[in-house]
């Protein structure tokens, strides 16, 4: 007839005659397995999240930090083109104001592209969409899965099932 290993139907036995075969050490057991997979696989996912966050801020920021370097030799050029332009009025002045002008525009540059990095930065909507379907899958009202076949790849946390 039935098999004394649950899951196994060599003799005819009903699905729901296989559950009941299974003790309630069992039960807590994979539920037990489950949730401690399913709270690895969160942390990797927030841990991944995380590192690409963090990386386009600090992008960004740098990017702000080269238009501020950039914006104070604005500032100095302009000065010291104001001081020989008044001191001297030709030639040197001029030579200032050219170098100053280019100053600007990278430092415009930088900004505009520092501005960019840092709308990019999207916080952690993966792991918190996922976070906030535990609850729901406590109780049994999860919805099915579309697992894509490279999520998990290379993080060790494959689901064998």
């Amino acid at each position: 007839m039935g098999s004394s290993l649950p899951g196994r139907d060599l003799g005819g036995a009903s699905a729901a005659g296989q559950q009941e075969e299974r003790s309630i050490g069992e039960i807590l057991s994979d539920v037990t397995t489950d949730l401690s997979v399913l709270m690895r696989q969160e942390l990797e996912l927030a841990k991944a999240e995380l590192k690409q966050t963090a990386t386009r801020a600090g992008t960004g920021a740098g990017m702000f930090g080269g238009a501020a370097v950039a914006g104070h030799m604005v500032l100095l050029f302009l000065s010291l083109a104001l001081w020989w332009a008044l001191g001297d009025a030709v030639g040197l002045g001029w030579s200032a104001v050219i170098v100053a002008v280019i100053w600007a525009i990278i430092a415009a540059v930088l900004a505009v592209m520092g501005r960019s990095q840092l709308a990019r930065v999207r916080g952690i909507p993966a792991t918190t969409e996922t976070v906030s379907k535990i609850p729901d899958a406590l109780q049994g009202n999860e919805p099915p899965r579309n697992f894509n076949t490279n999520q998990f790849s290379g993080t060790g946390m494959e689901n064998p099932r």
